[in-house]
């Protein structure tokens, strides 16, 4: 790119308060800088959707579940009614390969909700759909054809046949579906060595760890090759080190097979270790739902926040939701006069550059720039810091404390090579310290 020209060289605000030095060979727009150009997304396929999900226990439920008005408490209804709004108007959608946790305190609805979804429980009202089949319009034999080949369900007391082996355990599900014996022991073989338990085959339930024994749950699941897994707190009667070894394999097992998961806990720890999404359920309805890193930052109200408040945010927060916008983005060839004068403006000290095709190169900063009449004529390549520390916008914060405690300078966060913000030292540590979050 050829020299510019003062002439040809002005600063200009745009939305959201950012800059740019606009240019007759490039111009370069901010919005553009932030994100990767527009390229045709992958569809994710919805595999289960629950719409507008009711459980009432008790007389009439399916009227009252109609009658009931927005301001009814559960206690109102109970106290009026008798019967008990175990899960009220839920709806939610989990994609293929997702992992969708629901979770909250005992009597919140959470295990009623994730057995109405396999009809273990008959929901009141609603629909659940499960690659766009609704559940609650199939016959008794299309659900079982549903349960033995599309879904598998991991329960909280290992749910093993204590009079069967292992292995036994393990092709039950193969059997009931009719396999022939040759695959479901290769099968079998499979899975068993996938959760770590060769060797132990032979071996009863009651021969094993707790942890073992879940193991066993599991495998039988994923015998069948089920798409949508679903758990309802399997490891909550688990210790605290064998269920932290079961949370890591179970993270380590969905990088694998990636299965459609939903996963019910109480411990919010857990949620946010093992989720995409988290759903918040209080008295049978969703409080809030969103990413761990969403519920963190921004919690809906006192219920969610009273969740997050002893959450270790450097685990959750990442470095999208920690950084500063860059206000002011510029070319290496411009000169260092016109970028001062650009960040002047914007009462900003670091400048992030560019190269035409808007992809990150480097960074300048005031305190690294001439304050003399040599600024007019020095160009940004002779005074940016082009190995300066970087970083993904994904990057978990306690995965950034030693690149900020070692760097006085920024970080420069990247998403697919474009520079989406920075973040400094103040910033990071007021992250970790936030009582209310990070906007």
């Amino acid at each position: 790119m050829p020299p510019v020209s003062p002439a040809h060289i002005r600063v200009e605000k745009h939305r959201g308060g950012v800059c740019h030095i606009d240019n007759h060979a490039a111009a370069l727009n901010a919005a553009d800088l932030s994100r990767p150009a527009d390229e045709p997304g992958l569809e994710v396929e919805t595999r289960l959707v629950c719409e507008n999900l009711w459980k009432v226990f008790g007389d009439g439920a399916e009227e009252l579940a109609d009658s009931v008005e927005p301001g009814q408490t559960r206690e109102d209804v109970l106290a009026e009614t008798g019967s008990v709004l175990a899960v009220r108007d839920v709806s939610f959608d989990v994609s293929d390969g997702e992992t969708f946790v629901i979770m909250g305190l005992s009597g919140s609805g959470k295990s009623t909700l994730v057995r109405c979804l396999s009809r273990l429980i008959e929901p009141t009202l609603g629909h659940v759909h499960v690659d766009g089949e609704d559940l609650l319009a199939m016959s008794k034999q299309q659900l079982r054809d549903v349960r033995r080949h599309k879904m598998g369900m991991v329960f909280q007391h290992f749910g093993n046949f204590p009079h069967k082996r292992v292995l036994d355990n393990v092709v039950y599900g193969l059997q009931v579906q009719g396999i022939d014996k040759a695959t479901q022991l290769h099968r079998a073989e499979e899975v068993i060595d996938l959760v770590g338990l060769s060797g132990w085959e032979q071996r009863y339930p009651h021969e094993l760890s707790g942890g073992m024994q879940q193991r066993i749950g599991l495998a039988r699941a994923l015998a069948v090759d089920p798409e949508i897994l679903l758990f309802d707190e399997p490891f909550s009667a688990l210790d605290p080190l064998i269920r932290r070894d079961m949370q890591d394999q179970l993270i380590g097992l969905q990088e694998m097979v990636k299965k459609t998961m939903v996963f019910i806990t109480h411990d919010f720890l857990e949620a946010i270790k093992v989720g995409d999404r988290v759903a918040i359920m209080k008295d049978g309805e969703f409080v809030q739902v969103g990413t761990p890193e969403e519920l963190v930052s921004n919690p809906i109200d006192d219920y969610v926040r009273d969740f997050t408040r002893d959450v270790p945010r450097s685990k959750v927060l990442t470095a999208r939701s920690v950084m500063t916008e860059p206000s002011v983005y510029v070319t290496a060839d411009q000169s260092v006069a016109d970028v001062m004068s650009a960040m002047a403006a914007q009462e900003c000290e670091c400048a992030v550059v560019v190269d035409g095709e808007g992809l990150f190169i480097g960074t300048v900063h005031l305190d690294d720039v001439p304050r003399n009449g040599a600024a007019a004529h020095t160009s940004v390549a002779s005074t940016m810091q082009d190995s300066c520390p970087v970083t993904e916008a994904d990057t978990r914060l306690e995965q950034l404390i030693p690149l900020v405690i070692d760097n006085d300078a920024p970080i420069a966060v990247l998403d697919d090579g474009r520079c989406i913000g920075t973040i400094t030292r103040v910033e990071a540590m007021a992250a970790l310290v936030s009582d209310e979050g990070v906007a």
